[in-house]
């Protein structure tokens, strides 16, 4: 696939692919695609993602029923990052947060 050649994986074969919800624009959670995620991501029209701690592929809700479903991809201008433009069924964060993105830090303005 065309897309795949010009991605830079690190040297696990890894690459960070950010998620955001394709309606509204919020950022739901970051994580890393292989090759074979990518692949599958692709053709099922599912997220697919590599899990670090697991060293296996991960069906994004297989468990849960959370599912991502595919809008858009595209790089950034290194090709070096993923942006995954997707609709969520569910939450995203294993939490059961929206995203995994709900904690603020202290010093936040505004807090």
């Amino acid at each position: 696939m065309e897309i795949l050649k010009n991605l830079k994986f690190d040297d696990r074969g890894l690459i960070p692919a950010i998620v955001q919800d394709a309606d509204s624009g919020d950022v739901l959670m970051l994580g890393y695609m292989n090759r074979e995620s990518l692949e599958r991501t692709l053709s099922s029209g599912e997220i697919w993602f590599y899990s670090r701690s697991r060293q296996e592929l991960w069906h994004k809700g297989a468990t849960s029923g959370n599912k991502l479903i595919l809008k858009e991809l595209r790089t950034d201008c290194d090709s070096d990052a993923i942006l995954v433009k997707a609709k969520p069924i569910g939450p995203t964060c294993h939490t059961g947060e929206r995203s995994c993105f709900f904690q603020r830090l202290p010093g936040e303005e505004g807090s």
